[in-house]
């Protein structure tokens, strides 16, 4: 098999050029911005468990060691924990930080599944703009008549252009789509597995200082 002949130019401009266009006017340019985002995080670590649970795990010696009051808040580099750390310093409560990781959670899960659904729309336009290459192949059939070079063309492209509308569609958006999604799931139960320790850990100093503080008001 010849594969040279699969190789069509103005097919793919035909399939490509019209899934980037039509995926930009349905999703709009924030969704597409962040999809390309999620897409350039693919193959690196956005989250690093090991390095955010050693700068937690210092951070719980001196709670343990000091105490609440005292606590400074070490801050990781990671957005979500830093603010978990500073709200459990200033409200010595395990319920602030878990609020601070459901709002950190929610807006990421909502950016990812942002970044799917665009994915997932340009993999059902892949198709129809391979369509749109048949149709527009064959329309050239009047204009060059019944000759041999111009039938054999018109059907190579039609034919080229609905090869590069599926194959587009299910080896490339649509799995993309899908690590896409495993990688939030991955990097979501990473960081509830951590959220999950630190309460863990901190539970206690919280409510011995609470303890103490209804002991007072007594």
């Amino acid at each position: 098999m010849d594969f040279a002949t699969l190789i069509d130019g103005p097919s793919a401009l035909i399939v490509g050029g019209g899934t980037l266009l039509a995926t930009v006017l349905r999703s709009g340019w924030r969704d597409c911005r962040i999809t390309l985002a999620k897409l350039a995080q693919l193959g690196r670590r956005h989250f690093d468990l090991e390095r955010t649970q050693a700068e937690l795990a210092q951070q719980v010696q001196e709670i343990h060691r000091d105490g609440l009051l005292r606590a400074v808040p070490h801050h990781s580099g990671d957005a979500e924990f830093d603010e978990v750390a500073d709200r459990l310093i200033a409200r010595r409560s395990v319920p602030a930080l878990l609020a601070a990781h459901r709002a950190h959670r929610t807006r990421r899960l909502a950016e990812s599944e942002r970044a799917v659904r665009t994915l997932a729309q340009a993999a059902e336009l892949a198709p129809v703009f391979g369509l749109a290459g048949t149709l527009v192949s064959l329309s050239q059939l009047s204009a060059t008549g019944l000759a041999q070079d111009g039938i054999t063309g018109a059907i190579a492209m039609a034919v080229t252009t609905t090869l590069y509308g599926l194959l587009a569609a299910n080896l490339l958006l649509a799995p993309l789509a899908r690590m896409v999604e495993r990688a939030a799931q991955a990097e979501e139960s990473e960081r509830q597995q951590l959220i999950d320790w630190l309460a863990t850990q901190v539970g206690p100093a919280c409510d011995e200082l609470r303890a103490a503080g209804r002991g007072r008001a007594a």
